[in-house]
């Protein structure tokens, strides 16, 4: 284990982290963590967020009736392996080089028709770098259970979960799907999962491990991390056939199917795609399994219970899954159908149930977050990009000025390599392969659908020099322009 000078503390002198019953001058225990993370999910694509979404997700419209629902909520980059980096690390991906999903093809590796591309991506390093202190290692070191079950995709063996931290393992693999074996369903193929009977659904056994171990470290006394992240609802897609069956009959009394176009690809308008509604639906039983098990653990009181998703929802490729609307684009991209994601906190005695928060925030917010839940010191020079979302949790505002965003590449869903910074309602984004901006005012157009870089003159150049700042500071790698696209 690295050092990591982090020094355990109780918390419970601030009244805020009373634990019912407790008196003013008695200290509440260090939380308990559970974060559970989907992948690819639109933020349009639980009911919480959207009434009139085609998915059913009474697990997670629970669990935000009884917590806090954040409608700003931002993955640090439009594909999964940065923001998952941004999470473990609470460092911007820009900042830690690790812009792009783990095992793309790096700038001298491109092939067609990427090499046609007028850039070559930025290069990125493919690992999560050892040298950063991750969250699962801060709370190791101070006495936590830790565990893993799902999708890693954050490194080949030797940076896998269990050498960041995690003392268990359940899946966590290079692989951004779930890609061996049978795929969704037993045998899995996966080094680091044991298969189950023939036929048994990934998503359940991922629930039902997590909360086998939640029973575990309860009984034990011990405060833990349980980290679900779900390899739902990534292709490749697939579903159990009774619920492909419903959700066809649910489709069936539905709108037609409508198609946008994004750039040079469609983007789909309406929810309706009855196997990709299966994989949601499964994914929520597995949450509500997992919830579950803190109540008849007895810890749930004082659990600080964290979901969110990777990337927005994957609405321009691959199948075309899903629509993001009233957000424009999605999975791949720098609008708002690529990054802004639903996110919802419990922290039972904390946040208020019910409540809504409007404040920007954005995944590297984690780290700190869940440190202070935990009672420990954090070092600033971990945790660069992220700030800690305790005043939001109380009702008040962040201190922020601005968040940032660095997508240096092709997204293989259609988006084209750029930067973008959000200040307040605004968002201005860079296009690399021209230098031309844009600029939105998100409290009037969430759509993106007007550019008032014109209207706006001196704001945009305010916030086009935010970010040039920005990518000094962070030392940001960039795209080059490509040779063989310049003959």
């Amino acid at each position: 284990m690295k050092d990591i000078s982090i020094t355990a503390r109780f918390l419970g002198a601030f009244l805020l982290f009373s634990t019912p019953g407790c008196s003013p001058t008695q200290q509440a225990p260090p939380a308990n963590i559970v974060f559970i993370l989907a992948d690819d999910l639109g933020a349009m694509d639980v009911g919480a967020f959207n009434p009139d979404t085609f998915y059913e997700t009474p697990n997670l419209d629970a669990l935000a009736a009884s917590g806090m629902r954040f409608t700003n909520a931002y993955a640090a980059s439009p594909v999964c392996s940065p923001t998952r980096a941004s999470i473990m690390t609470g460092k911007n991906p820009g900042r830690l080089h690790t812009t792009d999903y783990f095992g793309a093809p790096q700038p001298d590796t491109q092939r067609p028709p990427w090499l046609r591309k007028p850039l070559l991506p930025a290069r990125y390093i493919d690992a999560l770098p050892h040298e950063e202190t991750t969250v699962a290692e801060a709370l190791q070191e101070a006495g936590y259970r830790t565990f893993f079950a799902g999708k890693w995709h954050l490194g080949p063996e030797g940076s896998f979960p269990e050498d960041h931290g995690f003392e268990i393992n359940k899946g966590g693999i290079q692989r951004g799907g779930p890609y061996g074996g049978d795929r969704y369903f037993s045998p899995y193929g996966n080094p680091r999962l044991e298969d189950g009977p023939a036929g048994e659904h990934l998503p359940e056994r991922l629930g039902r491990e997590t909360a086998e171990f939640i029973k575990t470290a309860a009984a034990e006394g011990a405060p833990f991390l349980a980290y679900l992240s779900f390899y739902s609802v990534h292709t490749p897609l697939m579903t159990r056939a009774d619920l492909q069956e419903k959700y066809e009959a649910k489709k069936a009394d539905g709108p037609e199917e409508a198609w946008g176009q994004e750039g040079d690809r469609k983007v789909r308008l309406v929810q309706n795609h009855a196997v990709y509604a299966g994989m949601v639906e499964t994914m929520d039983n597995a949450v509500g399994v997992v919830l579950q098990a803190l109540e008849l653990a007895g810890v749930a009181n004082n659990t600080l219970v964290i979901f969110m998703s990777d990337n927005g929802g994957l609405s321009t490729s691959e199948g075309h899954p899903t629509s993001n609307l009233p957000f424009r684009a999605g999975k791949g991209w720098l609008y708002e159908g690529g990054i802004r994601e639903p996110m919802i906190v419990r922290w039972p005695g904390v946040t208020p149930a019910g409540s809504t928060s409007d404040e920007p925030v954005v995944s590297m917010d984690f780290y700190p977050t869940i440190l202070d839940a935990a009672g420990l010191e954090q070092r600033p020079e971990q945790h660069l990009d992220g700030v800690t979302l305790l005043p939001v949790l109380e009702g008040r505002a962040l201190e922020r000025d601005a968040l940032f965003f660095h997508y240096p590449h092709y997204g293989n869903q259609g988006g084209s390599p750029g930067s973008a910074v959000r200040m307040g309602d605004y968002k201005l984004i860079r296009f690399f392969e021209d230098g031309h901006e844009e600029l939105y005012d998100l409290s009037k157009d969430v759509s993106e659908e007007t550019d008032i870089l014109d209207l706006e003159e001196s704001l945009a150049r305010r916030m086009s020099a935010m970010l040039s700042e920005w990518h000094v500071s962070a030392a940001v790698a960039f795209p080059t322009p490509n040779p063989a696209a310049m003959n």
